[in-house]
């Protein structure tokens, strides 16, 4: 076996290149703060001022500190990691890229480092929540595309592991979230179309076993009925549809009697797809039909000027899951536990 070196036999971290790491005490001695000063402000402790931990930070930045893991964790037992869930059907275009980003920006300056992980649409959602609580392998999952009776949120919540979610459930669980208001999407689009004197009405909705695409369902078909109009919801594809098959599904629809009008759809990708559909049968948007649909990033005026938008800002959800779910990790009072952003309106695309 190799001697240590000097600084290893001291105690020192030692980087691959034989150089002395950055530790707390080379950051104390550079800012002139205690030991203890520094790594509160690393850990984002609120009895820390702004000032201080914008300067700790920055010094440990200029520096190249970075905790050890390993000695982390065996200090404190913990992983510094925050798992994130996501289902690669998910809608990239349309959330995921914008989740990912905003999640991790939130935790930019904090301890914590985000890791995502995937699963496959012929996987067991199950399987990634059970390997990080079973390997703890992360202080805390954020997960999407919630269920209304959720095994994952049950099996988190009963082994203790703290979670947000990017939805809702039915469950009765009070855990950290933020949920678009898919209701009051669903609603919204009714009115906007209705306002345009359409007079038949479709849905392209999420998948029905998603506890959004009970909320947005709900509300389409709620507000069509109090206005009289009748509406019917797609049901041989959803919004997480492949392009080509909600393309043929609604040109399918048009060559049959009484085609729709007005329709909602519940993501970018699908009312791209929808639209082209409608256009094989020779029809307009903005004339012979319109579509309502929501967005996280600005693309669907790019394609076509005369759709019709509801905006969803994904990138406040991500900010705000990262930052109650840290608070939980860290058993923090946290008084904005569980968010919600209500759509007010329906903007034009041109």
């Amino acid at each position: 076996m190799a001697a240590l070196t000097d600084r290893q036999a001291s105690g020192s971290a030692v980087s691959e290149s034989g150089q002395a790491r950055p530790t707390l005490k080379t950051i104390a001695a550079a800012t002139g703060l205690a030991v203890a000063t520094v790594s509160r402000a690393l850990k984002d402790a609120p009895d820390i001022g702004e000032e201080t931990k914008r300067r700790v930070r920055e010094t440990a930045a200029r520096l190249g500190y970075r905790p050890n893991r390993a000695g982390v964790r065996l200090r404190t037992g913990k992983t510094n990691v925050i798992a994130l869930v996501l289902s690669t059907d998910s809608d990239i275009m349309n959330h995921t890229s914008r989740l990912i980003y905003s999640i991790a920006n939130a935790l930019r300056g904090s301890p914590y480092h985000l890791v995502v992980m995937p699963f496959f649409p012929d996987q067991d959602p199950m399987e990634p929540i059970r390997y990080i609580v079973e390997t703890e392998s992360a202080d805390g999952i954020i997960l999407n595309q919630t269920k209304p009776d959720d095994p994952r949120i049950r099996y988190m919540q009963d082994r203790g592991l703290p979670f947000a979610a990017h939805g809702r459930t039915s469950m009765g669980v009070d855990h950290p979230y933020f949920d678009f208001d898919n209701e009051a999407f669903g609603r919204l689009g009714v009115r906007a179309l209705a306002k345009r004197a359409r007079k038949r009405l479709l849905l392209v909705a999420p998948p029905r076993s998603h506890m959004y695409a009970r909320h947005m369902t709900f509300g389409f078909s709620d507000e069509a009925a109090l206005l009289g109009l009748p509406f019917e919801v797609a049901d041989t594809v959803t919004s997480d549809s492949s392009g080509d098959a909600v393309e043929a599904a609604v040109a399918a629809r048009f060559t049959r009697p009484d085609p729709p009008d007005g329709i909602l759809v519940g993501s970018s990708a699908a009312a791209m797809a929808t639209i082209a559909g409608a256009e094989q049968s020779g029809r307009t948007l903005g004339r012979d039909f319109d579509v309502v649909a929501k967005e996280a990033i600005a693309v669907l005026r790019r394609f076509r000027q005369d759709i019709l938008i509801v905006r969803e800002d994904v990138g406040r959800a991500g900010e705000f899951l990262a930052r109650a779910l840290v608070a939980e990790i860290e058993k923090r009072d946290w008084t904005d536990r569980q968010g919600l952003e209500v759509p007010v309106k329906v903007e034009p695309g041109r």
